[in-house]
């Protein structure tokens, strides 16, 4: 079974938790700009949270199910329709055979994830089946996907129920207006002079249009480098601050190479680097340095919450259970008096006169 590609949006492509321990080779990892909100759209379909979803940028297009699926959609707030229905962002839904999907434009947000139950299952190339893009590696033919792919799909449980979150998730998202980018100096911070250090934490900086999955080019500020801006290149990671000679940091995302040669003054902690991918062309930002303990710190604790929240997901509204969820649910927890949950059928006859 299947899911066909009528429409595709801007950058729409396949990816995963992406390709890791290959960088020595030159084998850049992909996968997706925001993990949290493709693991939570994996979560609400019931799939591995490492299950191969669709990422676009802006808007996603429209797709029709060849099979009855879950299908969810997060990374912001938009408009989702199935014929007449209109689904809500941020929760699974059902959607039965030859349905067609129409996904409209994120709010406040880039990056969006259609996660489908069973995931997309394109055969994986070097352990992934993320799409680099610049690469043509992995995905459809390495591409941005296009009318007509039909996409094949891994087998789920048709008797599993939709989902959502118990609670609304909070995230710190692109929205929090004020919460600076949390960044540890280096690797060459030591190619900058005390002022230029100081005013990576005081300057204010502009998401620029030059951006894309390999990097993310600011505005609004610029950085020069002391002892030039030429390095021996050495080893790259997603979050990390170049600074060329045009003094415009780079921030590296998802893409990014596996080396470079300039100068690295910052990198942005793993649990700020979504916040920051996700933010739209124009936002304003700020940087704030944090020591590693700090940052491995924050790191536990934003996986802690994203672990209680995907185990916290309840049935969405709605949605058909089948017997053997309902018998692993505690359905009568915290009732002490029966009589006030079932009404009057608990209730004597004599009390029912009265």
């Amino acid at each position: 079974m299947s899911l066909e590609i009528l429409q595709a949006g801007p950058m729409l492509s396949i990816q995963d938790h992406g390709r890791h321990g290959r960088k020595r080779f030159g084998v850049p990892s992909a996968g997706a700009m925001d993990r949290p909100a493709m693991d939570l759209a994996n979560a609400l379909c019931g799939n591995p949270l490492d299950a191969a979803a669709l990422e676009f940028a802006a808007f996603g297009g429209h797709l029709r199910a060849a099979r009855p699926l879950r299908l969810a959609v997060t990374g912001g707030e938009c408009d989702i329709r199935c014929g007449q229905r209109q689904l809500a962002a941020g929760q699974s839904h059902a959607i039965a055979a030859g349905e067609v999907i129409r996904i409209g434009a994120l709010k406040g947000a880039t990056w969006g994830y259609i996660a489908v139950s069973g995931g997309i299952a394109v055969p994986e190339v070097l352990g992934a089946r993320a799409t680099h893009l610049r690469f043509a590696l992995g995905g459809v033919e390495g591409r941005a996907l296009r009318p007509g792919d039909v996409l094949p799909l891994g087998q789920d449980d048709s008797s599993a129920p939709c989902l959502r979150p118990r609670e609304p998730m909070v995230r710190p998202g692109a929205n929090l207006a004020g919460r600076p980018i949390r960044v540890m100096l280096g690797p060459q911070d030591d190619s900058f002079d005390a002022q230029t250090l100081a005013r990576l934490c005081s300057a204010t900086f502009t998401v620029t249009p030059k951006r894309d999955r390999m990097a993310m080019v600011l505005g609004g500020t610029s950085l020069f480098a002391a002892r030039g801006h030429d390095i021996v290149s050495d080893g790259i990671v997603p979050g990390v601050i170049q600074v060329p000679a045009s003094g415009e940091p780079m921030v590296l995302m998802a893409d990014s190479q596996t080396t470079g040669g300039y100068p690295k003054i910052a990198t942005v902690i793993s649990a700020d680097l979504p916040r920051l991918a996700q933010m739209p062309v124009g936002a304003e930002l700020r940087f704030e340095v944090i020591p590693r303990e700090t940052a491995e710190d924050i790191t536990l604790a934003e996986r802690a919450r994203l672990r209680d929240c995907f185990s916290g997901l309840v049935p969405a509204s709605g949605a058909q259970l089948s017997s053997s969820f309902l018998l692993g649910c505690d359905l009568v927890g915290g009732i002490f008096a029966p009589e006030a949950v079932m009404g009057r059928d608990l209730m004597t006859a004599k009390e029912q006169q009265t």
